[in-house]
């Protein structure tokens, strides 16, 4: 009896190990962001993001704010599905696989400016989260109300929201708001309430159906070159030893600590849920620390746009300096270079990025994407 009753439990954890270990089909990806994430949303809404972005791999301005792919077209590559339409773009959209809310400029905390003024987009995580109620519904409503298969094929069957793999990487712009409107210790009191935030988004999204989520942390902010514009004979200590400002990297080291004990938590709360924290922190920062050892330049260098001295003509864009015409052109070679802007990364440090996060060795838990749906 003992015999046999060891060998019906030795036969079900084969048979629980193998399920764990089979790739997850997910039919869609929606994903909430920022402009590390957007594919077209800021770009539809406001002015079109211009040439020479895109032009790396789609040959055309594509709304990302890079010169080709962002991690969010990794992912989507990995998990063998399109890239993601942007909710806000009116043409030529296909959501049949997902759809993607990030905007660039997007913050979780509503801020109280313009994109006029700093750049911060109008939606925010809270908007994208109504935005996908809306949406949802709609593409449900009108699946249901379809009468051929060529008008369902741009459409998510409605059982695809309880397998689709949700994702996020948001949180960047409101440690640069804070950077700029508050002191740090105003700054670390706000810091819970982005938190919570993000989580109740995420608590949203369960309750709606979804159960996997894969989650961003926000990078070494003080390591973006636009950091140290305008910036001449730092006070000892101002810069790490990678030449990054050190008190924005510490900031955004604690707000990666306090979200991944929220996601802690939020496994807890949320019993059905797989949620995967996913340290790009470290990803970004290992390039900004050993760029010749994988064949990149300064990472304080810019690839698009001209900055000399305290003249700067952001990519793409046409201006003046000392009564001269210039343009804000791309370098040569962007692959060499991990900024593309000065702001946002380039599609060589996106799949460096990427190439060291999909295989879960840089997430909590250790898991790969193509087998987060199975929870740990």
């Amino acid at each position: 009896m003992f015999w046999r009753a060891a060998g019906v439990l030795l036969v079900l954890s084969l048979v629980l190990s193998t399920a764990a270990s089979q790739p997850c089909e997910y039919p869609a990806i929606y994903n909430f962001g920022d402009s590390n994430s957007d594919t077209g949303g800021i770009s539809a809404a406001f002015v079109p993001i211009p040439s020479p972005y895109g032009l790396g791999f789609f040959h055309k301005p594509a709304g990302r704010d890079c010169d080709g792919r962002l991690i969010i077209d990794f992912i989507a590559e990995r998990v063998k599905l399109p890239y993601l339409s942007a909710y806000l773009n009116s043409l030529d959209a296909n959501f049949g696989h997902g759809a993607n809310f990030a905007t660039g400029g997007s913050t979780v905390r509503k801020q109280n400016e313009t994109i006029f003024e700093y750049g911060i987009s109008p939606f925010s995580l809270d908007i994208q989260i109504i935005q996908f109620d809306q949406f949802k519904e709609r593409a449900i409503q009108l699946y249901k109300e379809a009468k051929t298969p060529d008008e369902r094929r741009k459409l998510p069957r409605p059982q695809d929201f309880a397998k689709a793999l949700y994702t996020f990487d948001i949180g960047q712009n409101d440690l640069s708001v804070g950077f700029r409107k508050l002191s740090p210790d105003q700054q670390h009191a706000a810091m819970p309430d982005i938190i919570n935030q993000l989580a109740s988004a995420v608590q949203h999204l369960y309750k709606e159906g979804g159960r996997t989520f894969w989650i961003h942390n926000t990078g070494p902010i003080g390591c973006l070159p636009v950091q140290l514009f305008y910036l001449h004979n730092p006070p000892p200590g101002y810069l790490d030893e990678h030449g990054c400002v050190k008190a924005q990297n510490e900031m955004a080291v604690e707000f990666n600590r306090q979200l991944k004990n929220r996601m802690i938590k939020l496994r807890t709360e949320l019993p059905a849920a797989a949620i995967i924290y996913v340290d790009v922190y470290a990803a970004k920062l290992e390039m900004v620390s050993n760029p010749k050892t994988h064949g990149l330049v300064d990472p304080f260098k810019i690839c698009c746009g001209y900055h000399v001295n305290d003249s700067h003509v952001w990519c793409g864009n046409k201006g003046s300096v000392d009564n001269k015409d210039v343009f804000g052109a791309s370098c040569d070679d962007p692959s060499a270079y991990i900024s593309w802007d000065g702001v946002h990364y380039s599609q060589v440090a996106n799949q460096f990025i990427a190439d060291h996060t999909l295989n879960g060795a840089m997430a909590e838990p250790p898991i790969p994407i193509t087998q987060a749906c199975h929870k740990q």
